[in-house]
Formats: C-alpha cells, sequence, structure tokens
C-alpha cells in the first residue's frame, strides 16, 4: 500500500525541480507505473458532460472542460445538457472568431487569448474548448461565426498568440474540429471529399500552426468523415499528420458523441472520449464507462486483443497535459469579469467591425450635432450572447446597440422601431414596416440594424442557413425605408456573408459581427468615428 504522504511528498519534490522534458517524462512514468488498467482507461472517457475522471485513491485529479472560443460557458448539469442555475457563472462575452480574425491584429488576438484564459482558471476549467479554425467552405455553415475566416494564412497567424495566451494561464486551448467540419447538416456521417492538395494548402494551415508554432496542449476531432472515416479516430488525420509529423506531444479530445467504434478510436488516435453514450434502441442515457473507451476497450486490453502500449501513449499524453493544467502547482488563480476583460473585448470589437461601403462620408456621424436618428432593426435590441449552439454565452452583461449609440450620441433624438421580428409572436410584420417608414420619414438619418442572429437556421451549431439573402424580409424593408428617407446606412450583424440586393441604394455598410458585452459600445465608437 502507497503512503499518502509520502505520495504527497513525491509530487511537491518533483514540481520542485527543473522542468526539463527528462524530468517531466520521469514523472509522468512513475505515476503511469503506480496506475492499474482500470484506472488508466477510465481517464481515457468522459465521467461527466464536461469533465474527465482522475485516479482519487494517488491524489491525481480530474480534468475539466469547457465550452467555448469566445467566453466561458455556464455551468451544465453532471449528466445530461440542462443549464445548472448556478447564480456565479456570469462571464464576459468577448466578439466571436470572425470579429477577431477581422482585426488582423496578433497582439489582441494574444490579449484576448489571455483574457478568457484568465476567466476559464477563475471557473476551474483546465480545458478551454477552443479557438475554432475551420475554414469557411461554404458562406452558408451555421458555425462559421466561431472560426477564423476563409484565409489559411490569416487563421494561422491569428490563432498562435491565442493560444499563448491562453496557455499562460494554465489552461490547455482545445484547437477545433480537426479537420474538415465545414458544414453543420450531416455532420455525424458527412464523407467529405478534397484532394491532398487542398487539404494541406486550405485546410489544415492554421491546425499545423496551432500545433507547431501555438503548441497547443490539445486538439479536438471533428464529427464529420473524411475518406470514409470519422475523424475523431482518424488514421491519417490522428496518427499520420498531427502525432507523427507534426510531432503533437498533447491530447486529441473527441467531439461530443463524435465517437463511432472502439478498436478504431484505440488504434487512429484519440486520446479522451467525450460524450455520454446512448442506448441505441431507447433513447436513454448510459453510464460514461459505456462509452467506447470505456468497459469495451477494457476487455479488448484485458484479452490482449490491443496492446496495452497503446493505453499508455493515452495515458502519458493525458499526465503530460495533466502537469501543463492541474498538476501545475504555480498556475494563476485566474481573473473574471473586470474592467481590463471588457477593455480587451471592446477594443476587439471597434478593430474588427468593418466598413464595406461609405458613399459621400456618411460615417462618421458627428455625434455632437442635433440629430434625429431613425434606429431601425430588431437587431438592435436582440441579445446575441445566447443561442446559437454550445458557444452560447451567461453574460455578465451585454451592451445592446440602441443603448451604446444612446449614450454616445446624447445630443441626438433616437427613435427606435423593431421594423421586423424573429420570433414566433402575434406582432403583425405588416404593422411593424409600417412603424418603421414612418419613424423613418421623421429622421435626418436611418441606421437600420440588422442582419442575421443565433437562431436555429441562422448563425448556429448543428444547422446549416437554408439561403445566402436576410432572412424575416429584411430586404424588403430596407427598399422600402431607402424610399422614404435615403440617407440610411445598414449595420449587419452576424458572423457569414449574405447577398446585398439594396447595396446600391445605400450609403454605408458596416459589418459588425458578433460583438460580445461591448457591442453596442463598439459599433458607437465606430458610428462617432470614436475609433
Amino acid at each position: 500500500m502507497i503512503n499518502k504522504l509520502n505520495l504527497l511528498l513525491f509530487f511537491i519534490f518533483i514540481n520542485s525541480l527543473s522542468f526539463s522534458q527528462e524530468i517531466k517524462d520521469f514523472k509522468i512514468d512513475s505515476i503511469l507505473s503506480l496506475l492499474t488498467l482500470k484506472e488508466k482507461v477510465s481517464m481515457c472517457h468522459a465521467q461527466s458532460q464536461f469533465s474527465s475522471p482522475g485516479v482519487p485513491r494517488l491524489g491525481i485529479p480530474e480534468l475539466w472542460m469547457s465550452d467555448g472560443p469566445h467566453g466561458i460557458r455556464a455551468e451544465i448539469n453532471w449528466s445530461n445538457w440542462d443549464y445548472s442555475g448556478w447564480t456565479n457563472d456570469y462571464i464576459t462575452a468577448f466578439p466571436a472568431l470572425t470579429c477577431l480574425a477581422a482585426t488582423f491584429n496578433p497582439f489582441l488576438s494574444n490579449q484576448y487569448g489571455t483574457s478568457i484564459g484568465e476567466e476559464a482558471r477563475y471557473r476551474k476549467k483546465d480545458i478551454l474548448l477552443g479557438p475554432g479554425v475551420n475554414i469557411y467552405r461554404t458562406p452558408l455553415n451555421g458555425r462559421n461565426f466561431e472560426y477564423m475566416g476563409e484565409d489559411p494564412y490569416l487563421a494561422s497567424i491569428m490563432v498562435v498568440p491565442y493560444i499563448k495566451g491562453v496557455q499562460t494561464n494554465g489552461v490547455a486551448a482545445c484547437v477545433k474540429h480537426f479537420a474538415l467540419n465545414n458544414q453543420e447538416l450531416w455532420r455525424n456521417h458527412i464523407n467529405v471529399q478534397v484532394s491532398d492538395r487542398a487539404l494541406n494548402e486550405i485546410y489544415l494551415p492554421a491546425f499545423k500552426a496551432a500545433v507547431k508554432l501555438g503548441e497547443t496542449w490539445s486538439v479536438m476531432g471533428a464529427y464529420n468523415q473524411f475518406r470514409g472515416q470519422h475523424c475523431s479516430h482518424h488514421e491519417l488525420l490522428l496518427n499520420k499528420i498531427l502525432k507523427t509529423d507534426w510531432n503533437f506531444d498533447g491530447v486529441v479530445i473527441s467531439d461530443w458523441g463524435g465517437t463511432h467504434n472502439t478498436k478504431e478510436a484505440a488504434l487512429n488516435g484519440l486520446d479522451i472520449e467525450m460524450g455520454s453514450p446512448i442506448d441505441t434502441k431507447t433513447p436513454t442515457r448510459q453510464a460514461f464507462d459505456a462509452n467506447f473507451l470505456g468497459s469495451s476497450f477494457l476487455e479488448l486490453v484485458k484479452s490482449r486483443e490491443i496492446d496495452e502500449r497503446v493505453l499508455d501513449d493515452k495515458v502519458r499524453r493525458i499526465l503530460r497535459l495533466m502537469m501543463r493544467t492541474t498538476l501545475d502547482l504555480g498556475r494563476p488563480l485566474g481573473k473574471i469579469n473586470n474592467v481590463e476583460h471588457s477593455h480587451v473585448a471592446r477594443q476587439v470589437a471597434t478593430e474588427g467591425i468593418v466598413l464595406l461601403k461609405n458613399r459621400a462620408d456618411f460615417f462618421p456621424l458627428n455625434p455632437d450635432k442635433k440629430l434625429t436618428i431613425a434606429l431601425i432593426g430588431e437587431n438592435a435590441i436582440k441579445s446575441m450572447t445566447t443561442g446559437g449552439g454550445s458557444s452560447e454565452l451567461k453574460a455578465n452583461y451585454e451592451v445592446s446597440p440602441l443603448e451604446g449609440l444612446k449614450k454616445r450620441f446624447k445630443n441626438a433624438s433616437i427613435i427606435f422601431s423593431k421594423g421586423y421580428t424573429s420570433e414566433n409572436s402575434d406582432q403583425d410584420p405588416k404593422l411593424l414596416i409600417s412603424d418603421a417608414i414612418e419613424k423613418a420619414t421623421q429622421a435626418d438619418v436611418v441606421l437600420f440594424v440588422g442582419g442575421l442572429n443565433k437562431n436555429r437556421g441562422q448563425d448556429c451549431e448543428a444547422e446549416d442557413r437554408k439561403e445566402l439573402k436576410l432572412p424575416y424580409n429584411q430586404d424588403y424593408l430596407i427598399g422600402e425605408l431607402q424610399k422614404v428617407n435615403p440617407n440610411i446606412g445598414v449595420v449587419l450583424v452576424g458572423g457569414n456573408a449574405v447577398s446585398m440586393p439594396w447595396i446600391l441604394k445605400v450609403k454605408a455598410v458596416l459589418q459588425t459581427w458578433y460583438l460580445g458585452s461591448e457591442a453596442g459600445n463598439a459599433i458607437a465608437d465606430i458610428i462617432s468615428g470614436d475609433s
């Protein structure tokens, strides 16, 4: 029987030594030798919706993970997807990664990563499930807003400082979704086909930079198949490219429920399987050891059908990740919802906003001038931190465009009209349009704040957009507004490209993305010319 006090002293002693690779490897091997077969297998699969187990008898801690790439998600229940209802899990909502990429500013990317890493650490998370660097294959992909755009070079430059910033906090970045996760429709079984050249020149460079330059500590496998094999246990992607060619020494984590076969998961490079298994005959959740890398994996190792060295490689990687996170006695404690994080969020938001058109110097508007501004559009008041799937956030605060503009344009008279609705409600669309037109006739300037949102079928996980045009009859509304007041500028919210049949009729267009907690302030900064 191992004396727990001696074991604790051993850990303290090893932590006090110089952390050369040899010392790290010695420490990992010493721990590995103490583990039973069952304990090693247990470390390779989930124990709850967002954690994998440690080994309590040896003082090896659990690993806790959290969505997402632009803010730490609210707490989820142990064994289902319902929210836990905590009152202390509010966070700073940072702009979505499309906005971060649009800044073209690696220094800001590092500040962003550092800040979100601090919030993850404060919330006692060990792995941040981000950043996302899948390349836009289609502008209809519902999850494009979570990624760093369609340019492999830009994504490669921006992802590295983000990772470095996150990991200075003793929190692992988990770069996702490796690879070719370029649509949400049928994502669990679609079989993606691309050439070797397209794979290496377009879809892999950002991941390669994340591993080789960013030295990310974890990578998430994708849901989809590539050339007939699921990406969360893919011989070419994981064993050959990631772990051999790129010398990745971290942990591969499956997307939740993205594992499909025990032998493939064991042999093709997956280290931790996440997601709670579902009984195929009845829609009920099973115990987590029913995962493919659970009891069935254990039996295959026991029978020597799978070599124990395969299991040991996984556990070594997991222990190495723990050395960098949960077993690092010197990692900082983290910070959350502070002024510095709000400042970073606002700076990223303002630098990421893109001016697509500005005829006759429509922007900036003079905030000291007495104007009547008709602010039209549901997106001027709609929360954009909620919804969207796994990246939805429980923001400590969120400044709407209406609030931000009212705060900055104190000398102006701002009259608001919703104009359209994205909700199932008893509001008459014709009455909303007529009210918007009436407000526009009273104004010196019309600002239409529209675009997309995070409803299903828009910018949202698990479903793609059905068309390129603006939803909820916005194109028609913009045309009608222009007829009664040609002094109109359009402010587009969203993470995807849209068609603009009205582009020649309006004077200005801003692309503002999803800007997080500081959305309204950042939009006001740009419209007023402060930034």
